[in-house]
């Protein structure tokens, strides 16, 4: 179990790591193209051209569709507070879904961080459980019968613990 929980922590926490480091690049780029366009017409023309590959630039996008939505369907006494909505709505519903996408996996390496520990405690108990179950059976009781099954028992803590702090690192 602490194996998988390992190997899915480290497959995640290297995704998003990687993820992270394409997207920041590429937003990077977006926001330098961004300030420096002269028009709105120009950042749409650039996002035509090049599409949508960050967060920045899908906000962007959404909102210049609202506004050409509104553009096309408002009614001739147009309320400025009702495009104002829209376009205001249009964002929030898009940064929501771009912090869902973002945060995908983050419980999965929660979970493991907050589990793994008690996963390795319990091998402990059980490694620590049969030491003493064959150091009765043996009938002695010397520090070399108890103290090598016993520590062997205590790897489980660790390895508990080596599978949870990467992916509570990784969580934060």
């Amino acid at each position: 179990i602490l194996l998988g929980m390992s190997v899915v922590s480290w497959t995640l926490i290297l995704v998003k790591g990687i993820t992270h480091f394409i997207r920041s690049s590429r937003a990077e780029r977006f926001l330098k193209m961004f300030w420096e366009a002269p028009s709105m017409q120009a950042v749409a023309k650039d996002i035509a051209a090049h599409g949508v590959h960050d967060p920045f630039s899908r906000v962007t996008a959404n909102a210049l569709q609202a506004i050409q939505h509104y553009a096309r369907t408002a009614p001739s006494n147009r309320m400025a507070d009702a495009g104002t909505d829209l376009l205001t709505r249009t964002i929030k519903k898009v940064l929501d879904e771009e912090t869902v996408r973002l945060e995908n996996g983050l419980s999965v390496l929660a979970t493991v961080g907050a589990t793994a520990p008690f996963f390795g405690l319990f091998g402990t108990v059980w490694g620590v459980y049969h030491a003493l179950v064959n150091i009765g059976l043996s009938g002695s009781g010397s520090l070399d019968k108890v103290a090598g099954p016993v520590g062997e028992a205590l790897i489980m803590t660790a390895f508990g613990l080596f599978v949870a702090v990467p992916a509570v690192l990784g969580y934060n």
